[in-house]
């Protein structure tokens, strides 16, 4: 599928029809998702796939999001900060967070591109999904996603974008909404006598 239209067409999905999803195209997913830019050459991600409907229903209850139990099949993402801290000090959690985000979106674009449906779940009781996973306490719970088919009850019409592209820029500094003309001494912006000489 074209770049452009699987960004436009992901869509957080709450309802899923009941049929089974390979579990081999949720780890081509996952290969995708490894391929993100990381702090050191050393990604601390792990995906844990879960199949099993009675603990996918415990996670629903942990996440207090029921409709997660429509889900076939679901993915904790969780991360060990301990080797980026090791390396980079109090930073590394930071780069961890990150390097978490784009694992994450990675993964949801190429579930998109696979024609899956999924939804990034972040509210969670940790204690529960640790408990019920067995995730050690060193290690993050970065988020939970559900994956499935797209029921026809789910939602399915194109949302507008969330923002217009010129409400969000900002041009050399966080005060400027607008960018500067590039030959800004045309209209009398720049001092010709402060440019060097040709």
């Amino acid at each position: 599928m074209d770049f452009d239209k699987v960004v436009e067409k992901r869509r957080s999905i709450r309802s899923f029809k009941d049929k089974t999803v390979s579990w081999k195209l949720v780890l081509e997913a996952i290969d995708s998702a490894l391929q993100v830019p990381c702090a050191g050459n050393d990604l601390p991600m792990n995906f844990i796939v879960v199949e099993d409907p009675e603990k996918i229903e415990r996670l629903a209850k942990a996440s207090d999001q029921l409709w997660m139990n429509e889900a076939p099949i679901l993915v904790a993402v969780v991360s060990d900060d301990s080797q980026l801290e090791s390396q980079y000090g109090d930073r590394g959690r930071v780069y961890s967070r990150q390097q978490a985000g784009a694992s994450i979106q990675t993964l949801l674009l190429k579930l998109t591109d696979l024609e899956l449906s999924a939804c990034w779940v972040g509210s969670y009781d940790d204690y529960d999904v640790r408990f019920i996973l067995e995730i050690p306490d060193n290690v993050q719970i970065e988020a939970l996603i559900p994956i499935g088919y797209q029921s026809s009850s789910a939602k399915n019409d194109t949302k507008p974008r969330k923002k217009k592209l010129d409400s969000i820029l900002r041009w050399e500094s966080f005060k400027i909404k607008r960018r500067q003309p590039m030959f800004q001494e045309r209209k009398g912006i720049v001092n010709k006598d402060s440019l060097p000489n040709a």
